[in-house]
């Protein structure tokens, strides 16, 4: 008697269950039951009791016998264009490689640290668009140090967890010395990111800077003669290369 009472009821809630359907943005479907579910991660348990987590970025929609819930874009009938993706973020970058002033011949150690502010998610992806302030110094004989004040923007290839990612960043680099003076400041970066979960995320890249000062240089007009040599206030353009780790959050 007890085992039919025990079988009625699960089959009582087997039907009272209600089916849903995960849809990720690679297009595959997971059926079954959600367990639990936030801002960040959903956990559903399958037909045959295997339970899978994942990321809410990774979830297209939840469909259940009703309808589909979107759950990329949480909107409020008071202000349909709230859009929970979009939230603020922070980048810090720490780099270290070579440095070298091209027209003198001139190399050394260049290191830098970029604190930059911005948006981590643009519509639906993972792209970071924002401006800071850095700290970037070159140790070519004589030391360089700058402050470059910069716009930025970091965009993976591809929306997963592992994706090759590319950035650019433009702006001007603030002298630290009268000795010189600070100019028009460029870099790029081309690497690897690791999405940590929708807010933190993780990166290894290889980048190239490129810094215009002018500097008090000391110039031989025939290439030979060393008493012939003068000094001449002249623009350079000051090149960092190497690779960088990158933080977000």
């Amino acid at each position: 008697m007890r085992k039919i009472t025990l079988f009625i009821l699960i089959c009582v809630c087997a039907l009272c269950a209600h089916a849903e359907t995960i849809v990720l943005r690679t297009g595959t479907r997971v059926q079954g039951t959600i367990l639990f579910q936030n801002e960040e991660v959903v956990i559903i348990r399958n037909a045959e009791g295997a339970r899978f987590q994942y990321p809410k970025s990774d979830v297209q929609e939840i469909l259940t016998d009703d309808a589909a819930v979107e759950t990329q874009q949480e909107q409020t009938d008071e202000d349909p264009e709230i859009k929970t993706s979009k939230k603020a973020s922070i980048l810090l970058e720490v780099g270290v490689g070579a440095a070298i002033i091209p027209g003198d011949g001139k190399t050394g150690v260049g290191y830098n640290v970029d604190l930059l502010v911005g948006s981590h998610h643009i519509g639906d992806k993972h792209i970071f668009v924002g401006g800071g302030i850095g700290y970037h110094g070159m140790a070519l004989g004589d030391m360089y140090n700058f402050l470059p004040i910069q716009a930025a923007i970091r965009m993976p290839f591809i929306e997963a967890k592992h994706a090759p990612v590319f950035g650019l960043g433009l702006g001007y680099g603030i002298a630290l010395s009268k000795k010189y003076v600070g100019g028009l400041y460029a870099g790029v970066d081309f690497g690897y990111r690791y999405q940590l979960n929708p807010k933190t995320a993780i990166s290894l890249v290889a980048f190239a800077q490129f810094q215009q000062a002018r500097m008090t240089v000391t110039e031989t007009p025939d290439g030979k003669t060393p008493t012939a040599t003068f000094t001449n206030n002249a623009g350079r353009s000051l090149v960092n290369a190497g690779v960088k780790f990158a933080l977000y959050f």
